[in-house]
């Protein structure tokens, strides 16, 4: 009979095989996303070290919860127990450092004026955007229609046999002195532009977070598991029933 309770063990080693095979997915992801490395590169975008740190991270982890358990050995549990403590508490700060960040971005539309949106408005790729966006939203503007100067595009006019997507559209004259619709949508894009920037950081939270708990949950099974071991051996090797936890 082996040191530690079979189901316990064997849910043990099942939920880190799921953990392996998640990290393979996430190299093989850290692959397929190098490709795009020195493009992102050209626009001051991180680079990818993060995901690869991270991904071999959680596989070798994952191997050593699988060796631990198969192994029975109290020094590797207690080694493991430790990564698992660790990862909790990096993944409790990466989670508070995204809800801070989250909020900063929130800050920074809700104060953005036009002499802040301008320069962005001179880059071709963000206006072409900004009219994607535009024409979903049923709205004008970073900040309002404004942020267009003088030429105020298509994507602007509020037509109220369109629906809107996800505001009630309000329409109004064109500012005096520009060109383009006759009536634009009142509403800036703002709001539109943050509740979905919100959905991305809400399951980037989710998944540290969700990480966090994962790492309380397999330090605290491996507590248990090493307490087990002990008690095997100093009982003089009898085996451990689960009905007594």
């Amino acid at each position: 009979m082996g040191k530690i309770n079979g189901c316990l063990k064997c849910l043990f080693i099942f939920f880190n095989v799921l953990y392996a095979i998640l990290g393979c997915v996430l190299i093989y992801g850290a692959v397929e996303l190098s490709a795009y490395n020195q493009q992102l590169a050209a626009v001051s975008s991180p680079s990818f070290a993060w995901l690869w740190v991270f991904a071999i991270g959680i596989l070798c982890i994952s191997c050593l919860g699988i060796y631990a358990g198969c192994s029975e050995k109290s020094l590797v549990l207690k080694i493991f127990a430790g990564f698992m403590a660790l990862g909790m508490i990096i993944m409790m700060i990466i989670g508070i450092v995204v809800v801070v960040f989250r909020d900063k971005i929130k800050h920074k539309l809700d104060s953005a004026t036009a002499e802040m949106v301008e320069p962005y408005m001179e880059d071709k790729n963000l206006r072409d955007l900004l009219e994607r966006i535009q024409e979903l939203g049923k709205c004008c503007g970073v900040k309002g229609a404004s942020d267009w100067g003088d030429t105020i595009p298509k994507s602007c006019e509020c037509n109220r046999q369109n629906g809107g997507f996800s505001f009630q559209s309000v329409c109004k004259a064109k500012p005096q002195g520009t060109t383009g619709p006759d009536t634009i949508y009142d509403q800036s894009c703002s709001s539109f532009i943050f509740k979905w920037i919100n959905i991305v950081f809400q399951l980037v939270m989710a998944f540290f977070f969700g990480f966090a708990v994962t790492a309380l949950l397999g330090l605290l099974v491996s507590l248990l598991m090493i307490y087990q071991v002990r008690r095997h051996d100093s009982a003089g090797g009898s085996s451990i029933a689960m009905k007594g936890y």
